[in-house]
Order: structure tokens, then sequence, then C-alpha cells
């Protein structure tokens, strides 16, 4: 009661406020299960979709699905295959055989034209030789300063022109840098050491005082590596470092022959000089390629002077031509497929955990990313970059263009993508693993590891110490052997039969040939054999064991199979199509030329089709909806139908083309079993009417079948309970002998006799229907289930007269 009174005395406001917040949780829960199915609905199509385009043989379980793997397979192989192309098409759009002969044609002018001594670049030999090719044949290089070129200077056979103005850098080493044994120190007052970063003179020299320049660069005073921007250079007898003494040439040849003819007399070089450098760069329009060029002069510890150089030829400026375009497509494509398997290898990372990196070609992948992105980010660096230093180079044309570092770092970009195109080459093993055909190499080198592990440790011990001694005895003569780098590979080139015994042989009369002999007899001979016989027994033993093995899958057996079934619904289509001809043709039964919808369904329910597939048939051509056929609307109907055959002849036709044209890459046998196969597929096409009729004599053969295992069933239980009364019976015989053996009630022992004799006797007739003799069996069928039971049953009643006797 004081309940009902509370409710009553609240006000109206309250309980309606009541009802609206219980109605509004309601709606709020409401709310939320949709938010939570809409939600799962999404969740559920983001993993169908991941599931569809992710799905690999690493993240799928097939539980045994055989079809299901190989779809699988042939999906991730036919993306890689596409992966291969467009790395193709990027790699070859990069380069070109014209990078070769651009190059080429710069070697021979800049390296191979002689002075008027007939010295060239390669053969400088002494500083005298080094001002006299750079001031004859390398500045007639540079600068092309003739009638026709008169109103275009720099350029360089009147296609490359010279991006900016050349560049000396020369490196030097601080006097007094090398200790003079106290012998010579009175005779010997100067030593200058190897170039080294500790020894390296950074203090003026010569005329710095007194060396005006226009462009107010004084070659006598040091520039430090933020000025000059140079790269760490890796010569023949050291490493250079990026500052030096610098002075840039000029745009003409006059101007540019009288600044070298300048630092010749105010001798720029001298006895502390150990490295000089002539840096250019040339642009040829009409191939859209850069050639970044050093030249260095190296003046050692030795005395003398030694050249060497670097031409490279690169590409910076990307996209000019159509074709250029079409690689830009390419790698925007490319860049979908790094993200594409980046989620690949996310999904199975996340599934397997650590033991992803336990296979190595798991490993490969991730390798194979990495380099794809770092190629990725250098290729935006790239085009940035560019832009910048031709910016720059355009406002000041009489300025050095800096493309070393852009030219060196284009070429660790064309080796990485080099590197990429090659792992991914070899990756496509990953893919056709499947075949045990394909798994011989690495199943090969993988069971033969620990082998050629071992022998590795003796063939190198074996290297090393002929490499040692080669270098002791013939370092300071023979080229060959002068560093022991050079000598590991002058003996690995003798293994491949590219040696010079002559110089051996000159260097010492004796050890020469003695060493050559030997490292022939041990090497080439003992170790290398030793080598291949590790290879050839493991491969016999991978071969052999191959043989015994079964491929995961046979895609000639699934293409089959895809085969057989595109030809059976094609033969089933065709049949139908034949069954509603011969309706068309006999529906008519009135001959009036008007075909009734009831004719139609009566002959079509005889070929065994259903009424709503009879009736949209019928409805397709019914243009009028009166549930008859006239003339015309069946002569389409029979148009129709001939245009449908005729196209499912010919789709028949182009497989069976497509079919014999496969078959003839396989060998001879399997074309025998795969024409067999086809025409037993043929033979067992067979008709709607045909396939009524003997599925309903199989369910006949089925009910007879029954019938008779029910009897045989029956027959089996009969016999089992026969058995069960003999041996009951034989037991209660064996008690009666036991009885008469010890009654006393007879007493005749001839008498006891006779009857254990019958008794054995009758025991043994009881034995008889139930067996069959070896003459018998040998000479007469087996004995049936029936003739058994009823000999039985003649021994039973045998057995019952002789008890009542």
């Amino acid at each position: 009661m004081s309940s009902t009174k509370n409710l009553e005395s609240r006000p109206a406001s309250s309980i309606s406020g009541h009802n609206d917040m219980t109605f509004d949780a309601k709606s709020m829960n409401s709310q939320t299960c949709l938010q939570r199915n809409q939600v799962e609905k999404k969740q559920s199509i983001l993993s169908r979709i991941v599931n569809t385009l992710w799905a690999t043989r690493q993240t799928r379980d097939f539980n045994e699905n055989a079809d299901l793997l190989v779809k699988t397979t042939l999906k991730e192989l036919i993306i890689y295959i596409i992966f291969l192309v467009v790395i193709s098409i990027i790699t070859f759009g990069m380069t070109s055989s014209i990078n070769f002969y651009f190059t080429n044609v710069m070697m021979k002018l800049f390296l191979e034209q002689p002075n008027s001594n007939g010295v060239t670049f390669k053969d400088i030999g002494s500083i005298d030789d080094f001002w006299d090719v750079h001031s004859e044949p390398i500045l007639n290089g540079l600068y092309w300063e003739t009638e026709e070129n008169a109103t275009k200077p720099g350029y360089i056979y009147f296609e490359n022109k010279l991006l900016g103005v050349p560049r000396l850098r020369q490196l030097r080493v601080k006097r007094g840098s090398c200790k003079v044994h106290s012998l010579f120190e009175k005779t010997i007052s100067d030593c200058y050491d190897s170039y080294s970063y500790f020894n390296e003179d950074q203090s003026p020299f010569g005329i710095h005082e007194v060396y005006n320049s226009s462009d107010g660069e004084n070659p006598f005073r040091y520039s430090s590596s933020d000025k000059v921007k140079a790269s760490i250079v890796s010569g023949t007898f050291s490493t250079y470092g990026q500052g030096g003494y610098v002075k840039n040439l000029g745009l003409m040849m006059a101007e540019s022959k009288e600044l070298v003819e300048n630092l010749k007399n105010h001798i720029w070089i001298d006895r502390g000089t150990r490295a000089v450098f002539l840096d250019f760069t040339i642009y040829n329009a009409n191939i859209n390629l850069f050639c970044q060029i050093r030249l260095l002069t190296e003046f050692p510890a030795t005395g003398g002077a030694f050249s060497s150089w670097t031409f490279r030829t690169v590409k910076l400026i990307r996209y000019v031509t159509p074709m250029d375009y079409f690689v830009l497509a390419c790698e925007i494509i490319f860049i979908l497929f790094v993200l594409y398997y980046t989620i690949e290898e996310a999904l199975e990372i996340k599934k397997h955990k650590l033991k992803y990196f336990k296979e190595v070609w798991n490993v490969l992948d991730v390798v194979i990313l990495l380099l794809c992105y770092v190629c990725i980010g250098f290729n935006i660096y790239r085009v940035i970059e560019v832009n910048n230093v031709l910016d720059s180079l355009l406002t000041n044309i009489n300025k050095f263009p800096d493309f070393d570092s852009l030219s060196y770092w284009q070429n660790q970009f064309n080796n990485a993508v080099a590197v990429v195109a090659f792992l991914s080459w070899i990756k496509f093993f990953k893919y056709i693993s499947f075949n045990k055909t394909m798994t011989q190499l690495s199943s090969t080198l993988a069971r033969c590891a620990k082998d050629i592990a071992g022998f590795a440790v003796m063939f190198y011990i074996v290297f090393f110490a002929y490499a040692q001694l080669g270098y002791l005895l013939f370092g300071a003569i023979v080229e060959d052997y002068s560093s022991f780098t050079n000598t590991l590979f002058s003996l690995f080139r003798t293994i491949l039969g590219d040696f010079d015994f002559e110089a051996l042989e000159s260097a010492s009369r004796y050890l020469g040939p003695i060493y050559f002999l030997s490292y022939v007899f041990f090497v080439f001979f003992v170790l290398l054999n030793m080598f291949l016989a590790i290879i050839n027994d493991t491969y016999s033993d991978v071969k052999s064991d191959i043989a015994e093995q079964k491929s995961d899958f046979e895609l000639g057996e699934y293409f089959k199979r895809g085969y057989d079934k595109i030809l059976t619904k094609m033969h089933l289509k065709k049949d139908k199509i034949l069954d509603i001809q011969e309706a068309l043709a006999v529906a008519d039964a009135d001959g009036d030329k008007n075909l009734s919808f009831d004719e139609w369904r009566t002959e079509l329910r005889k070929r065994g089709y259903a009424d709503a597939e009879i009736e949209a048939y019928f409805a397709k051509y019914d243009q009028d909806g009166d549930k008859n056929l006239t003339e015309e609307e069946r002569k389409q109907m029979e148009e129709d139908l001939k245009k449908q055959s005729n196209k499912i002849d010919n789709d028949m036709q182009k497989i069976h083309r497509e079919a014999s044209i496969t078959s003839k890459d396989e060998s001879d046998e399997s074309e025998g079993s795969d024409n067999e196969h086809d025409e037993e597929s043929k033979q067992n096409l067979v008709s709607h009417i045909e396939f009524n009729i003997l599925t309903k004599r199989v369910d006949t053969m089925e009910a007879s079948i029954g019938s008779i295992v029910n009897r045989i069933d029956s027959v089996l239980t009969k016999l089992d309970t026969i058995e069960q009364a003999k041996l009951k019976r034989r037991e209660a015989m064996t008690k009666i002998l036991d009885k008469l053996n010890n009654a006393n009630s007879v007493k005749d022992d001839v008498q006891r006799a006779k009857l254990q004799e019958m008794i054995r006797q009758e025991l043994e007739k009881w034995d008889e229907p139930l067996s069959v003799t070896p003459q018998r069996a040998n000479s007469s069928r087996a004995v049936s289930p029936l003739t058994q039971s009823s000999s039985s049953l003649g021994g039973m009643r045998t057995k019952s007269s002789y008890k009542q006797q």
C-alpha cells in the first residue's frame, strides 16, 4: 500500500521521464547492437578481402584440399611473374647499349690522344708528362673551338655540352712526415711520406702570398672539405680526402691554357704532391646522359707518376621521352607491388612469429623488400637533388658543378636495382618448388653443405698457403702478385686457366716453375676434383630420391581436370540444345503450326526438365504472352538454338586446338595417355534421356543386389548356428566315450573296442561333409555355402539316427 501511495504521489512528469529514460536505454542498446553488427560485418568483409588478395601457402590452411593449394600456388606464381616483368622493364629502361658507346667515345678522347711527344694520359710517368698531357690533349679534348663551333663554345664533338668549368684539385703531404735513418740524416735532409689523413699538408705553399686571381681562388692555399665538397676517392696507392688545393679552369681554351701554364711555371706540383684530380661533367641532350669524368694522377713516395680514371655514365634526368614516362608508370606499379608484398610478409610474420625467419626464402623476401625501399627513397632524392644542382649551375656558368656525389649514388642505385633484379629471379625458385624436378639444385646444395664446409677448410688452408708464398716470392717483380689481394685473384684465375707462366719463370728461374706446377697439381687436379666428386655424389643421391618422391601436385593433372570439366559442360549444354530442338520439332501434335505451352511442357517433361526451366525458356520467345508460339517465334527460337550450337562447336574446337598445341611440348607417353583420356571422356558423355534410363537401371540393380546380400547374410547366420551345434554334440560324444572307458558293466574288451571304433567312425563322418579334401579342391570348383549347409543337415540326420539306435 505504501508503495502504491508513493507512486500516486509522484508527479506525472517524473513518471514520464522515467519511461523516457527506459526507452532511451533500450534504443541505445539497439543502436550499440547495430553498430557492433556493422563493425563485425566490416571486419568480415575486410578479412575476406585479405584472404583473397594476400592468401599464400604459408598463411592458408589447406586441410588436404589439393585444388585450393593449386589455385593459391598459381595465383602467387602469376602475380610474381607480373612483378618480375615490371622489374625487368624498369631495369632495362634505366640503361641501354648507348651508355657503353658514349663512355667509350669519351675514354678514347681523353685517355688515348697523344701529345707532341706521343705520350697519352695512360702513359704519364713523371711531372713533366703530366703538364704536357694536360696542356695539350686534355685541353684540346675539353675545348672544341673551331669555326663550326665558334658560336657555341663548350661543346665536345659538337654534341656533348661541358657543364660549368673543369676543376683541378691537389692533395699534399707535410715536409718531414717520415723519419730518415740516422746513417742518411746528413745526406738526405727532406722526407715526404705516403699520403694519409694524418700526413696531409694543409698549410700554404709556394707563391700563395703574391698569387692573384680574378675569381678569388688561390690554388696555393688549402680549401676545406666543406668548401670543396669533394668525395673520398680510393686510388691505387692510398685513399684521398675531400679537401685540397683547388683551381677552376676557364670557359675558353685560351684562358684555361694560360692557367695551366701559370701553375706549371710557379711549381704547383712538387715533391710534396701526392695526387692531382681533374674533374668535369659532360651532358649529351640527344641521348639524355651525363658522363662524370675524373682523371687522377698519383705521385707516390716511390717517385714517378701513375694515372687512373673514372667514367660514370648515368641517366640523372629520368623522364623526358614517352618511353621514360612508360617506365615511370612501371615504377608506380612497382611501388604498389612493394606495398602488396610488405603486407603479405607482415601477415606471414604475424602468423609464424620467429619461425618465419628459419626459412631462407623468407629471409630473402625481407632483404628484397628492404632493398626496394632503399631504391624508392633514392629515386625521390635524385629527382630533387638534380634539380637543385642544375638550378645553381644555370645561375652561374663559371662554377664547377658537383655531379660527383650524384653520379656516385646513382651508380650505387643502379647496383642496388641490379641486385634486386638478381635476387628476384633467384626467388622464382620459391614459386616453382612444388615440382620435384625444380628442387634438385636446392636439395643438392643443402645436402652437401656440410661436406662442402669441411672441404672448404682444407681448400683455403692450401690456397692461402700458396697465396702467401707467391706474394713473398714474386710480389716485388710480377704485377699479378704485387699485393696480397692481387695474388688471391691471380690464383683464382689460374684455376680457370688464366695465368702468366713466363712472368713467374722470369722472376725466378727455379722457384717459379716449381711453385706453378705444385699449385696446379694440388689445387687443380686434387682439390678441385674432390669438390666435383662431392657435388656429383650428392646429386646422384638427390636424383634417386626425387625419382621415388611425388610432387606436391601436378599442374598438368589440374589443367586436364579443368579441361574435362569444360568439355563436359559444353557437351551437356549442347545436349540440352539438341533436346530442345527435338522437342520443338515434334511438340506440335495437332499440326496447326502454333506451339502451345501445354504441348511444349509435355514434350520437355519427357526429357527430364523442370517446370520453372520450361516456363522461363518458353516465355523468352512468347512475346505476345498468349501461351502460344507462332511460326515466326518458332523460327526465331530455331535460329537462336542453331547459333548457340555453332558457338559451342567453335569453342570446343578452339579448346581442342589449344590442348593439342600444349600436348606437343609433353612426352609421347603423356600424349598417348591424354588422348586415351579424351576418348574415354567423349565416350562417357550421354544425353539426358540415356542418363535417365541408366539411372533407373542402376536403381533396379541396387534393389536386386540388396535382396541377394540379405539372403547371403541369412545363409551365413545358419551356417554359424550349425557349426556351434556340431561343437556341442562333439563335446557330448567325448563325454560318452570317457564314461564307457570307466564303466564296469561292459566286461568284454572286444565289444568295448568295437563300440569305441564305431563312435570314432561316426565322428569322422560328421567332419567329412563340412570339409573339402585336397583332391576335390584341385579337381573341381569350391563348394557353395548352400551345398555345405545341405551336407551339414545330412550329417545331423545321421547323428540323430545313430543316437536313437
